[in-house]
This record gives C-alpha cells, sequence and structure tokens, in this order.
C-alpha cells in the first residue's frame, strides 16, 4: 500500500463512525472500526465482515473498543466513565476488549485500539499501578494474536503517555495519535507531543479542534478539517519527519447529522490529497 493512504472511522452498527453505505460511496482504501454490538462479534460475523471488506477493497486498519456507560459529556465525566481505568468495570471491560481482539484476528487485522481513560500522572498516583497491570494483560492477550494495542490520545500529556508505556513495558503497545484531541482535552500543543512520541506512533487520526478557554477544565470544540487549531500541513509535516507512513484515517463525529457528516468528510478527502501530494510530492 502506497505511503498515507487517506482512510476514515466507520462502524457496522454501534458507536461512532460513519454508517456501513457511505464507506463505498467514499472509495477510500483503509477504515478503521468501531467494533460492533457483542452478539455481532463472533468469528462468523468477522469473516463475513472480512469478505465484504475485501469486495470493496477495503483494509481495516484497527478495530477500537467502546463500552456501555461511558460518556464524554464533560471532561469530569469523561474521567469517572471512560476506558479501563474506572474500577468497578475494569474486569469486564478488559474481558470486552479480550473479545474485541478475538474477533479481529478472524477480521484479519492486526491492531485493536481504546480509550484507556484518564491514566494518573505517574507511579506515585493512587491506581496507577493497576491501570499498567490491566494494560500488560491486554497487551499480552492482543500478542498471543499476532497484534499490537493503540492507546489514543487525548487524555494525558505527551510526557506522561511516555512514563506509561515505559511501566507497562511491553513492545505491542503503540499509540493512535489524535492531535485534536490534545487541544480538546488541554493537555497539549499536539505538534510538539507528536515528536515527543513519535517513535510509538502505529496509527493516527486527522481531527481537527479548538482550544477552550479553560483548557483541561472544559472542552475545546471539535471543527471540520482545516478550520481548526491543529495546523494540518505541519501537522501532515510532523509526521512525515517522524517516519510515519500508515493511513491517515479521518475521525468526524457528528452522527446525528449524516449529510453533514459525509460531506465534511468529503472535504477532508480534498484537503488530506492536497497535502500529501505537496508534502510527498
Amino acid at each position: 500500500m502506497e505511503s498515507w493512504p487517506i482512510g476514515v472511522f466507520a462502524s457496522v452498527d454501534a458507536g461512532l463512525g460513519v454508517a456501513w453505505n457511505v464507506i463505498s460511496e467514499l472509495k477510500l482504501p483503509t477504515i478503521q472500526l468501531h467494533a460492533p454490538h457483542p452478539d455481532k462479534r463472533t468469528a462468523d460475523s468477522a469473516r463475513a465482515l472480512a469478505s465484504q471488506l475485501a469486495d470493496m477493497n477495503v483494509q481495516c486498519t484497527a478495530v477500537f473498543g467502546g463500552f456501555d456507560g461511558e460518556s464524554y459529556a464533560d471532561i469530569p465525566t469523561v474521567v469517572k466513565t471512560i476506558g479501563l481505568v474506572p474500577e468497578a468495570t475494569r474486569q469486564s471491560r478488559l474481558q470486552e476488549m479480550k473479545d474485541i481482539s478475538d474477533f479481529s484476528k478472524h477480521l484479519g487485522c492486526d491492531a485493536i485500539a481504546l480509550h484507556l481513560g484518564f491514566v494518573p500522572e505517574g507511579p506515585s498516583e493512587s491506581g496507577y499501578d493497576g491501570i499498567v497491570a490491566v494494560t500488560q494483560e491486554l497487551c499480552d492477550h492482543a500478542a498471543s494474536n499476532d497484534q499490537y494495542l493503540h492507546l489514543e490520545t487525548g487524555q494525558e500529556t505527551a510526557d506522561g503517555l511516555l512514563e506509561f508505556i515505559q511501566h507497562v513495558d511491553r513492545s505491542n503497545l503503540k499509540i493512535n495519535f489524535d492531535p485534536a484531541n490534545m487541544i480538546l482535552y488541554g493537555t497539549g500543543e499536539p505538534i510538539e507531543a507528536l515528536r515527543k512520541v513519535g517513535k510509538h506512533v502505529r496509527s493516527i487520526h486527522c481531527k481537527d479542534g479548538t482550544w477552550s478557554d479553560q483548557p483541561g477544565k472544559t472542552w475545546g470544540c471539535e471543527v471540520p478539517l482545516g478550520e481548526g487549531d491543529v495546523n494540518m500541513e505541519a501537522y501532515l509535516k510532523t509526521l512525515k519527519e517522524i517516519g510515519y507512513e500508515g493511513p491517515l484515517t479521518i475521525e468526524r463525529e457528528i452522527p446525528q447529522d449524516p449529510e453533514r457528516q459525509k460531506a465534511e468528510i468529503g472535504s477532508a478527502i480534498d484537503l488530506l490529497t492536497r497535502l500529501r501530494s505537496e508534502i510527498l510530492g
């Protein structure tokens, strides 16, 4: 596959991402997939899906987990509800991620991904060791399926993420870098963060956003690609600098307005196609 194939975040039946029929309309060569509902995560469903994707000439490059009970209503709610950090749901969600890993193996996809949640800043903080341990267990399960585990950026600083990766100490733990999330959560300048964590980046999102007037306390705002504070040209140039050659996966989450979503993804494809040809030549 050529460098920087353009892709989109998609969904069969669950969660975020463009609807299935839109994938073929967009004629893109890659997708990241939001994991389907539990009853659709069987080996047979995975193989059927793999066959559909092959017919469409589309490669699935990562399967993302998401869980019942998660809410992105505001930053304090994210802290309480997202990923494997909340202790009350940790074991059931770990099992769900293992199931997603098994489903992804039958799909022929070598990466699973998720928002881990708000990891405490450093090993001296309460609860840190437990989150390291659960991540190690999930990495080991993914490794048994010849897979990588990608952590999506946003909820921690670049330095905090590097320290966490070092403590987990698993060679298949990688990063799905989302520049807009750094801005939305107020955790750091995305280009600077990308340079810091670059060697661990194995997949990315192309998403844009604007800073909140109280970064880290209230949300920034997600906006169409090229209209926010990321600076897409600088982002792609930095991806080239760090040697990233994987897909440019567009994520634009406005499921309540599918027509607008499709139009804005279309504009994002045009922007990325132009920038890619200018930067890669």
